[in-house]
């Protein structure tokens, strides 16, 4: 991977991305991701290399750093959340493509999008509360955003929002899935008992 064109298209192949060259100058080729339009990964040529700035974890920053020398502080850009990769041949593919797919991740991180990984990982035949799927995306006080996001849940067959019930155990009321009872009969579909509207989270609950 040492052309800007296999590194662009590797870029691409990313969901909801697309190329920009926001400076008017054909040096500078970016992949940005959509909505947010913020860039993952920046292409220039410097110094007769194609240089490559990827976001990064601070905490990785300087791991990624010691391993390689052509791996350095982002150019133009914060030192601490942004790394250089020069593309001399130094650095293997597999590690080049793992350092670009680390910054798609932290760009395209949100909190809606950790709370829709969280609720994927409530088990066929389980239930987990908001405060629990929220300590599961990572913010334990983001509860209301739990809601917030399941009410506008846009994959319904892959992210099971009808396993999440409040911290007594309580459906959703019935707006949230179309009708009266509908979260209660994919749930006894399951297994999962439902009395008067309630689940038991001592049998039934994700640990």
């Amino acid at each position: 991977m040492v052309t800007r064109e296999v590194i662009l298209e590797f870029g691409l192949s990313f969901p909801d991305t697309y190329q920009e060259a926001p400076f008017h100058d054909p040096n500078w080729q970016l992949i940005r991701v959509l909505p947010s339009k913020k860039a993952f990964l920046w292409t220039y040529e410097r110094d007769g290399y194609i240089n490559l700035n990827v976001k990064v974890d601070p905490d990785k920053a300087y791991f990624w750093r010691s391993v390689y020398k052509s791996v350095i502080p982002g150019y133009h850009q914060n030192k601490r959340h942004w790394n250089t990769i020069i593309l001399d041949g130094t650095i293997p593919d597999e590690d080049i493509k793992t350092m670009i797919e680390e910054s798609y991740d932290l760009v395209t991180n949100s909190p809606t999008k950790r709370i829709y990984e969280a609720v994927k990982k409530i088990p066929y035949g389980h239930v987990a509360t908001y405060g629990q799927v929220a300590e599961l995306a990572g913010d334990k006080n983001m509860a209301r955003a739990v809601g917030n996001a399941l009410h506008k849940n846009p994959d319904p067959e892959n992210i099971p929002c009808f396993r999440v019930v409040n911290s007594k155990g309580e459906l959703a009321g019935a707006f949230a899935f179309g009708g009266e009872r509908v979260q209660a009969e994919i749930l006894e579909a399951e297994g999962v008992e439902v009395i008067d509207g309630k689940v038991d989270l001592q049998k039934y609950q994700m640990k």
